[in-house]
């Protein structure tokens, strides 16, 4: 059993989201509603990869779903703040504020960030949303595996194969027809906590004008 559980935390470290204490929250149902956002783009998926800087390897793989309401599927993800309802791995209110910082806060000066997007109709990118709410919390590892298992149950997308390395998925995505593809880089200090800091006062700052 010892062998077992070290040969999969050694896959875990290799592929990403490599074990740590759970994370996942649940805020309450109104707390989720209050902050429903809806973006005036067409519907459309992003797909985000963090990626290490020194050797190549994946560390995260998260969906952002334009919907009926915009929001990000950030399974085992490590982004929190107040201003961000999340519940069962789905952050809400993905305002191009909260969009923009969700980024930042992953690219820094050891790892920067592949941001993969592609438009679907109105009925695929609903079948996403549903898919992750209903998806619910995801244990440390499974990252890209629970959403490569998503994007495998839309139309256009059976081509993808469940994986639990990050980069594998961002590359079997990047062949989809129309995904358009950038890479983020910072040199922020490597320490993701002073990104939600800084969020964190200008949320302040907002408050109190």
């Amino acid at each position: 059993m010892k062998v077992l559980i070290a040969a999969f935390l050694g896959l875990a470290l290799l592929a990403g989201c490599a074990p740590s204490p759970d994370r996942s929250r649940n805020d309450s149902l109104e707390a989720v509603a209050r902050a429903v956002y809806r973006h005036d783009g067409p519907p459309a998926l992003t797909l985000y990869t963090m990626v290490n800087n020194r050797t190549g390897s994946g560390a995260h793989s998260s969906l952002m779903i334009n919907g009926s309401q915009r929001v990000i599927f950030d399974p085992a993800g490590s982004v929190q703040h107040s201003a961000i309802p999340e519940r069962g791995d789905v952050l809400y209110g993905i305002t191009p504020r909260i969009e923009d910082f969700y980024a930042r806060a992953h690219a820094r000066e050891t790892f920067h960030v592949i941001i993969q997007r592609v438009e679907v109709d109105a009925a695929t990118a609903e079948k996403a949303l549903q898919l992750a709410i209903n998806n619910g919390a995801v244990s440390q590892a499974f990252c890209a595996q629970s959403t490569a298992q998503i994007l495998k149950q839309l139309p256009g997308f059976e081509s993808i194969r469940p994986t639990f390395f990050p980069v594998n998925l961002s590359e079997q995505f990047g062949r989809l027809p129309g995904v358009t593809t950038r890479k983020l880089y910072e040199n922020d200090a490597d320490d993701k906590s002073k990104a939600i800091a800084e969020f964190d006062a200008k949320v302040k700052a907002q408050q109190s004008q």
